[in-house]
């Protein structure tokens, strides 16, 4: 299930983190997550129902409360 097009996901890209140089297990598709992301706000379903095709609604989520508590940190400071 595509969300976004691929212009939109060029735009977005470059500003997601990555998992290059890290230890542990590399990240999950990030385009998967953040189609997740977005397909749940659109529909206004619960993290938990969110569909197979974006990966397990854990990952979105914390990939979605991380992004959302750096904001709020960035703007804090």
């Amino acid at each position: 299930m595509q969300v976004l097009s691929e212009d939109q996901w060029a735009w977005i890209e470059p500003h997601l983190r990555s998992s290059d140089g890290k230890r542990g297990r590399p990240f999950r598709d990030s385009r998967q997550v953040v189609e997740g992301i977005i397909y749940r706000y659109r529909v206004g379903c619960p993290w938990r129902d969110l569909p197979a095709d974006f990966g397990p609604y854990q990952t979105a989520w914390a990939r979605h409360d991380f992004a959302r508590l750096r904001s709020v940190t960035i703007d804090r400071y």
